[in-house]
């Protein structure tokens, strides 16, 4: 493996990780179950025992859209929604150590607990004063005015403030991090579609066989999404006998179908992990599972659907690194367009067309935007999975957008650079907006 083969899979590992439950809330219940460690080591405080009798309170501030992200979405095994009970979850039964995997050691018993908690109006939730897209900062108030703090941001993981009654702990800002990676961000690994080609193609399969747990994981979700009693059903209803004579029963109604039940059952609640991309587990779903339905569909052995992964993993990635965690655009848009590519590869697509396919898909979908995660994105999702086979057919067959045509420049980066643009900075008005319908209905 080359040094540089050795940077980009550091990226992939960094960005492609198993999340449970949508990531915004367990960005939330993450911080809290951080600062209620922080309480037990204190204090000697049996924190997994904790009741609102104990005389706790939780209070939460965060992003406009991290809230955004929060409040219609289903909160793993508790049948709610919101980001209450995401953080009295992270206090009565989260450990820090799973990443964004936070809840797996969820019971019955503790979803009782924290079901208290939000009853009695120990959370509280507010909107935070603050610049960054993402961001929480989660406080536990105990005893004689004790408050242990803990602060995430710009990554859903990203834990770079603990603090306990006002004096810091820890701060990534005072140089505290051992490992540089972590404040790498994706533009400074400075990828282009054509290395992303290349080392899809390159490199050794032994050194990128993990990808596969991205269909492991996210497979499971869409078989759990189809037995029909999540979310919207969209999947479930796609897939339909009854429904054959409106999508015919072919690939295209296959791959629509199992990239909606992943995302229905993981919008509803339910409690199994999906393999997120770049923080998000819709945009994991969505980059992945047209890819591995092909695979099934068609019979393409491991070492292929590996390479066509990565290339659609790193694809989005390479697109998000342009506009941030979190935007007014729906990651809908960038992690179909990964899936696109993936797509073409399997179908022995060349660096044109891979190209192409990424032109046909921001010449589409771009101006898809996020109103908050919820059980209406498996339809976004579906939306996305038409539009990528249809550019990556349209690819296939030497048909590209022109360059004369809206944001679509000749040079691929430069289109690009120019979605991030809409996404990130032209949007901001419309994702204003956004947050001020939903937090006033």
């Amino acid at each position: 493996m080359t040094a540089r083969q050795a940077e980009i899979i550091e990226l992939i590992k960094k960005e492609v990780k198993p999340a449970l439950g949508c990531t915004e809330p367990i960005a939330v219940a993450l911080a809290t179950a951080k600062a209620m460690e922080i309480a037990q080591s204190k204090c000697s405080l049996d924190y997994h025992e904790w009741r609102y009798s104990d005389g706790y309170d939780l209070r939460i501030e965060v992003s406009g859209n991290i809230l955004k992200n929060g409040m219609g979405v289903g909160i793993p095994g508790t049948g709610m929604v919101g980001l209450h009970i995401a953080a009295a979850l992270g206090a009565v039964c989260g450990r820090s150590s799973y990443g964004l995997e936070v809840l797996n050691d969820l019971d019955e018993a503790s979803i009782a607990r924290a079901k208290e908690l939000v009853e009695c109006k120990a959370v509280t939730v507010g909107l935070a004063e603050t610049s960054h897209k993402l961001y929480v900062k989660a406080s536990v108030v105990f005893g004689e005015n004790h408050c242990a703090s803990v602060v995430i941001q710009d990554n859903h993981d990203g834990i770079v403030e603990t603090s306990f009654d006002g004096c810091v702990l820890f701060s990534s800002e005072a140089g505290s991090v051992a490992d540089s990676t972590d404040q790498k961000t994706t533009l400074d690994y400075k990828l282009t579609v054509r290395e992303i080609l290349d080392f899809a193609s390159t490199v050794a399969y032994e050194d990128i066989k993990f990808i596969l747990e991205s269909r492991t994981l996210n497979m499971a979700l869409a078989q759990e999404g189809m037995k029909g009693t999540y979310g919207l059903k969209v999947g479930w209803a796609i897939n339909l006998d009854d429904n054959r004579e409106v999508f015919g029963g072919d690939f295209l109604c296959y791959a629509m179908a199992l990239t909606a039940a992943a995302s229905d059952a993981r919008m509803a609640g339910c409690t199994l992990a999906a393999m997120s991309n770049s923080g998000s587990g819709n945009q994991g779903i969505t980059v992945t599972m047209p890819v591995i339905a092909y695979s099934i569909r068609y019979g393409t052995d491991d070492e292929q659907l590996a390479r066509a992964l990565v290339l659609s993993h790193l694809i989005a990635i390479h697109i998000k690194g342009y506009l941030g965690k979190l935007s007014a655009l729906c990651g809908c848009v960038i992690a179909s367009t990964g899936s696109s590519c993936g797509l073409v590869y399997l179908r022995g697509g060349d660096y044109d067309q891979i190209c192409a396919a990424i032109k046909n898909m921001i010449g589409n979908i771009t101006g898809m935007v996020c109103d908050g995660a919820k059980v209406g994105c498996a339809m976004k999702v579906a939306s996305g999975v038409s539009s990528a086979l249809q550019s990556a057919v349209l690819a296939r067959e030497g048909i590209c957008i022109s360059s004369h045509d809206g944001i679509i420049e000749e040079d691929i980066e430069k289109t690009i650079q120019n979605l991030g643009r809409i996404g990130s900075v032209g949007m901001q008005n419309t994702d204003n907006m956004i947050l001020d319908i939903m937090v006033c209905k």
